[in-house]
Order: C-alpha cells, then sequence, then structure tokens
C-alpha cells in the first residue's frame, strides 16, 4: 500500500527565541565586548537570532569569576549540597525540555524527534547521573578525600550543543570545580538557554560561565594560565593544536576527537536489525556524530543481499524540515560543513566508487543532503580514511574475521565500532582486537551517562562519562590513598 505522512509540525514559538543573546558571567547575562554573531536556521539558511560574543577582557573576567567561586564557595561546600543544585539543573531541564527541542533544532538542524527523544532527555541524565556522585567522590579510587582540580575550560561542538554542555559540565561541577564554557559559533542558542536554567536553580556566581565567540574565543580560553584542566570536543586537527598549547603545562587535559567508525556484518547476523543499526549509525543527526559508524564492513557472501536490503530501507527514510515531526534526517548544520560533504562525496566518485542515493525529493531552501552510500570502497581512498560527518556511509567487503579486523584498524582513527554476529563468542574475539574506544554488539549509537566514552589514536584521549569521566575531574588525595 503507497501512503504518505501528512506533515506534523512542531511550533516553532514554543523555542521562545529571542533576538539577542548575551554571555553569562558571574551569574549575570552581560554584554560582550565582541563583535555580535548571527545564528542560522539550517534548514532555511535564514537569521535565527543574534548573540553577543565576548572578547579577551570578558575572557579575563569570566576565569577571574570561576576562580573566586572555586575558592570561596563550591570546593567548600559539601557533596550533598553541590548535588542539591546539580539536581534543580536536571529538573529545570526537564521542565523545559519541549522548549530545549525546539532550541535545538532550530538552531541545529536535526530533526526535532532526535532532540526531544535524545538529546534533551539525555543531557538532563547526565545532570540527574553526576548529581548521585557529587557525595560519593571517595568510591573513585583515588583516595577518601580527593580533590577537585580548579577551574575547568571546556570547548563543545555544534552537533550535539546541548548533550555536549551537559556532559562537561555535570561531572565538572559534581567534583567541585568551576567552569568557563565556549560553545560553537553556529549553535550558541541552547547552551544560553541552560544558563537561564541556571539562574533559576541559584547556582553561586561564577561556578558556571559561558562565552560565546569564535575560535580565537577557543583559543585564547584553552592557552590561558588560569585554567587547571581542559576539555575539549571536536576536530582532530583543533586537538593537536590544544594538545600543542597544553604541553608542559601540567594541566590535566581530555581530548574527545574525530571517528571513522566500522561496523561489521558478519553472514549469521539477523540481517533485519543490522541493516538498522546501520541506519541509525550514519544517518542518525545527518550523519554528523563523531562516532558514527561511516564505514560498512560486509562479509562477502552476503554482501549483495545485504547492500539492497540496506538500499530499500534507506528510501523510506524521509528527508525535509527538522520541526516535523515525521523527519527522519534533518538539514546540515551550517554551509560550510554542506559544501565539505560534497566535496568528498565527489572526491569518492572520481576515485572509483560507486555513489548511490536515496530518491527522496530535498526541500528547495536550507542546505540538505540525501542519505548516500558509496559502495566498492577501497582503504586507500579519501571517503574511506577522512571523517566526512555527513549521511555518508562508504562499504566494503572481507571474508574472514581476521581481514574484517584488519580493515576495521585501517584507520588513523579509534572511537567506535560495532560487531554484527549471532555468536558471543565471535563478538566477543573480534571486540577484543578492535582497536576503538566504543565498541556495540548488535546494536549502535546507545549511550548511557554512566558508561565511559572516549578514544584512541586520533580520536583522542581520555574518557567522558561514569566513574572515570568523574576521576577526570579529581586529583588524589594529599595522603596518595
Amino acid at each position: 500500500m503507497d501512503f504518505e505522512y501528512a506533515p506534523a509540525p512542531e511550533s516553532a514559538a514554543i523555542g521562545r527565541v529571542a533576538d539577542r543573546y548575551l554571555p553569562f558571567i558571574d551569574g549575570e547575562f552581560v554584554e560582550g565586548g565582541g563583535d555580535d554573531l548571527t545564528t542560522l536556521n539550517p534548514a532555511t539558511g535564514k537569521k535565527l537570532s543574534t548573540v553577543s560574543t565576548v572578547d579577551t577582557a570578558d575572557l579575563d573576567r569570566a576565569i577571574g569569576a570561576a576562580r573566586r567561586a572555586h575558592s570561596r564557595t563550591w570546593s567548600r561546600m559539601s557533596g550533598a549540597e553541590r548535588g542539591k543544585y546539580l539536581f534543580r539543573i536536571a529538573r529545570g531541564m526537564a521542565e523545559r525540555a519541549r522548549e530545549l527541542a525546539v532550541v535545538e533544532t532550530l538552531d541545529n538542524g536535526k530533526p526535532i524527534k532526535e532532540t526531544r527523544d535524545f538529546d534533551v532527555p539525555t543531557a538532563a541524565q547526565h545532570f540527574f547521573y553526576h548529581a548521585g556522585w557529587a557525595d560519593k567522590l571517595g568510591h573513585l579510587g583515588l583516595g577518601a578525600n580527593p580533590r577537585s582540580l580548579g577551574v575547568a575550560g571546556q570547548v563543545i561542538p555544534w552537533n550535539f550543543p546541548l548533550l555536549m554542555a551537559a556532559w562537561k559540565i555535570a561531572p565538572a561541577l559534581a567534583a567541585g570545580n568551576t567552569v568557563v564554557i565556549k560553545p560553537a559559533e553556529t549553535t550558541p542558542l541552547s547552551i544560553l538557554v541552560l544558563a537561564e536554567i541556571i539562574a533559576d536553580a541559584d547556582l553561586p556566581p561564577g561556578v558556571v560561565n559561558i562565552v560565546p565567540g569564535a575560535g580565537d574565543i577557543g583559543a585564547a580560553l584553552v592557552g590561558h594560565d588560569g585554567l587547571d584542566k581542559v576539555a575539549f570536543t571536536g576536530s582532530t586537527s583543533v586537538g593537536r593544536k590544544i594538545q600543542h598549547t597544553l604541553a608542559g603545562t601540567g594541566r590535566k587535559v581530555t581530548l574527545e576527537l574525530g571517528g571513522k567508525g566500522a561496523n561489521i556484518v558478519f553472514d549469521d547476523a539477523a540481517q533485519d536489525q543490522a541493516v538498522e543499526g546501520i541506519v541509525n549509525g550514519i544517518f542518525f543527526n545527518q550523519g554528523q556524530v563523531c562516532c558514527a559508524g561511516s564505514r560498512l564492513l560486509v562479509q562477502e557472501s552476503i554482501a549483495d543481499d545485504f547492500l539492497e536490503r540496506l538500499k530499500t530501507r534507506v528510501e523510506t527514510l524521509r528527508v525535509g524540515d527538522p520541526m516535523d515531526k515525521n523527519t527522519d534526517v534533518g538539514a546540515i548544520n551550517s554551509k560550510a560543513q554542506y559544501t565539505k560533504i560534497n566535496s568528498l562525496i565527489e572526491a569518492g566518485a572520481a576515485e572509483g566508487a560507486s555513489v548511490w542515493s536515496t530518491s527522496c525529493p530535498l526541500p528547495e531552501q536550507g542546505w540538505f543532503i540525501p542519505p548516500t552510500i558509496m559502495e566498492n570502497a577501497t582503504a586507500s581512498m579519501r571517503i574511506a580514511r577522512e571523517e566526512i560527518f555527513g549521511p555518508v556511509l562508504t562499504t566494503m567487503t572481507f571474508r574472514t574475521p581476521d581481514e574484517a579486523v584488519a580493515k576495521a584498524n585501517n584507520s588513523p582513527y579509534g572511537l567506535s565500532a560495532g560487531v554484527w554476529t549471532d555468536k558471543g563468542s565471535r563478538a566477543m574475539g573480534v571486540a577484543s582486537k578492535l582497536r576503538a574506544g566504543v565498541i556495540w554488539d548488535n546494536t549502535f549509537n546507545r549511550f548511557d551517562p554512566a558508561a565511559a566514552f572516549g578514544g584512541y589514536k586520533e580520536s583522542g584521549f581520555g574518557r567522558e562519562g561514569g566513574p572515570s569521566g568523574m576521576a577526570a575531574y579529581l586529583a588524589a588525595d594529599e595522603g596518595g590513598n
């Protein structure tokens, strides 16, 4: 039976997007000294709002406020009291969940059903989870009384703006640190709404400071000598610069960088289940996910049938208005990213890969790319080695488990991987040989605040989430216990 979904748009008015947003420094919303930034709606390419950005003087003020708040208030507060504030923030996010979801979709371009059902709930979960750790720091293996580090400088990307903010702020606060955080210049709105929630929770001034700006502000922040810890999520190229800047300073650093995750499908896998996992792994958030399963390795004996099943499923994906609750694949976040993705698709075709794209019509305005599969890729092609960060899947085949592992590990990255097989022993055996920080067994893109996340090689180092993520914001007690 042929049928069409009727439009089911969410109301943009629910987001209550303001005409202008301000930096949040020392407990106040203040005009920044930097140039104003215009944030665009990726689905239309039109102006969404204006954001005041900071200059280096504002940055000094924010770090100074964070230092005072740490030494005078936050680090002296009991863990139980700190936890109460985190619980308040989490509840505030839950109460304003629908508004946050709309703001995130308008500013980022991802489908409303993703922000509503994943981004916002998971962000709130991080505050709830870490609130529970605040009075239990002595159980992390760092001694009976581990110490907070001090002031944490944090830089977050544009693909999961609210979730990455929660991912970084929550453990830092639970551990007793204060925070200065810079959002991505293309997606600053949701964290500034979060600032309103933080203010409503009566968090002491200076504990969290939000400093919008471009790359120069990010560089000034991570290089500032007033910090004790740096946490960055973003590109590998920027991560290298940060590591070079911090070398020899003695400051703790966590880098969560790019990825080129491999999804390995064996001939005994439940194929329809695997197809769903592959689709989720690469087309969730338009493939703009650091741990995306962007490389598909299929056992040769089932490759043809599996790819046909995959294409049939991809043809059902609805590409369109991110605010429509029926949309599966939304808009690319920026024109620059849209151009990069298309250039890599063209490079793959020029190198000999076969390009297949869904026939779903695209909107006439905004930055949209159809879900695309690049067949017959080889390990030497750019599309098999570089992070495309878009809805583009490359496919290769293998014959034996050893060949699958060799091809999966033949990457400068090591963030994620997936294994699809009916045999538990095979799944565990292959996983033990994969050089990736996160490995999913018969699923993909499943996250939990209690689980550590991070990578190897050019995907960075350090872990975020779970006890190891908490430990990254603490120092062992002076007794060395």
